[in-house]
């Protein structure tokens, strides 16, 4: 006779066998093989070269797209990503030293089951092992060349920006609490190599000649040290929650939300967009008013030509009412809404187009948003342009409310709207266009 009790025991190890593998199996797929590359330089020189890498060896990414295998689950639903790279240095048999570098992964799962949801190890794809071998190499190169490198013979302090990458100053470098200015040692040095013998008369004009030219050296130099610490082509994010998209158009695909201060490379610019280097072959775009552009480029573009008429002039409202929604998005969905109709002042103006709607659908939103708050059945707001080029944006109360609120810019705002069709909104300005 079969024990009962016997036999559900049995079934319970079994399944609790059959867990544990399939999460073994989950660790294995997300674990990274080690990328190595062999140097010539010895295992010493190695991990010199290694410590100015540190801050580079861990961080936050921007995206797992690029940087990870795809697994389970799609990378677009994992958030927060975090990397922390391992590097280890052995001898190689041919002489030299070989180095492993290791990647571990880790982003934050969303699921709509939050039981399901967590922190999960993703596995890398190589590309963050290879840009810090990448950067190992460049720095054994940079240290070989300064050491093969003779120093310049002068009489002066100060030696000419080489042709290399860092400017060669013979002078002590500025301490780590000082920029662009040169210790006191260094000072006195040159104040030292300018006095002449007592027994040479004092040839003032000369001295003062040299002491110019000095200077004028020196803030030279401190220039091109300045450039090369901050360049001047990045673009710095005004608010948080600011949506980098794929392509520049407002409903083109969200690929990240960015932090206030979160600094990108600016590759072009127009009148509405800024194409920008998201992290190495990643591109994205961001909305012009949302930045803080380089000095020299307004954050809001000119406008056209003198006297182009404005958003109010071209278009007035024909007719306001309040019913269900006009439309299949699922937020507004059998919803009472705002729904205001506008018309052309006249059907052939110039002017027009997407970005004059959009500027006329900002000043509705801004006039009529006291009476969807102070409306318990209102539940959003609709514009229909009642044109040939015509169109429809709606937006729901909780996005305009957050709009009003600060906590969201245009950019933000106008990506959680509903447009149809969506290309009648696409603002389409060439690219280079200032």
């Amino acid at each position: 006779m079969i024990d009962p009790l016997s036999s559900l025991r049995h079934i319970v190890d079994r399944a609790g066998m059959v867990a544990a593998l399939l999460f073994l199996a989950a660790i294995t797929r997300a674990q990274t093989t080690p990328v190595e590359r062999t140097f010539r330089e010895p295992k010493s020189a190695i991990e010199k070269a290694l410590q100015p890498l540190q801050p580079s060896l861990s961080g936050h990414l921007p995206t797992l797209e690029g940087f990870a295998r795809v697994g389970e689950h799609p990378l677009n639903r994992y958030q927060r990503a975090f990397y922390q790279c391992t590097v280890q240095v052995g001898a190689s048999p041919a002489g030299g030293s070989v180095v492993r570098v290791s990647a571990k992964v880790t982003a934050w799962y969303a699921d709509a089951n939050a039981s399901r949801a967590g922190y999960q190890l993703v596995a890398s794809n190589g590309r963050i092992e290879n840009d810090v071998l990448d950067q190992l190499s460049e720095q054994l190169a940079s240290s070989s060349a300064g050491a093969d490198e003779q120093p310049p013979v002068t009489s002066a302090p100060l030696a000419k920006p080489s042709t290399r990458d860092e400017p060669a100053i013979s002078a002590p470098l500025p301490g780590s609490g000082t920029t662009g200015a040169f210790s006191p040692s260094s000072s006195q040095g040159l104040a030292a190599s300018m006095t002449p013998p007592r027994d040479q008369p004092v040839d003032t004009k000369s001295s003062q000649k040299g002491l110019t030219d000095l200077q004028a050296e020196t803030a030279s130099l401190e220039e091109v040290l300045k450039n090369q610490a901050h360049p001047r082509n990045l673009v710095a994010v005004k608010k948080s929650g600011t949506p980098v998209v794929g392509s520049p158009s407002l409903t083109g695909k969200t690929l990240f939300l960015a932090s206030a201060q979160d600094e990108f490379e600016m590759l072009d610019y127009n009148a509405d967009w800024v194409h920008v280097r998201i992290s190495g072959p990643s591109r994205g775009w961001i909305w012009r008013t949302s930045l803080e552009m380089p000095e020299g480029i307004s954050d809001v573009p000119r406008n056209g030509a003198q006297g182009a008429p404005t958003a109010a002039d071209l278009f007035q409202v024909s007719r306001e009412e309040t019913g269900q929604f006009p439309g299949d998005w699922e937020p507004l969905r059998g919803k009472n809404v705002k729904i205001i109709s506008v018309q052309k002042v006249r059907e052939n103006e110039q002017g027009g187009g997407a970005a004059a709607k959009l500027a006329f659908a900002k000043s509705l939103l801004e006039q009529t948003y006291e009476e969807l708050t102070k409306s318990a059945e209102l539940s959003g707001m609709v514009l229909i342009f009642d044109s040939a080029d015509g169109g429809m944006i709606a937006a729901t109360l909780p996005t305009i409310q957050r709009w009003r609120a600060g906590t969201l810019n245009d950019a933000a705002m106008w990506h959680q709207c509903y447009f149809d069709p969506p290309e009648t909104f696409t603002i389409t300005s060439a690219a280079g266009a200032r």
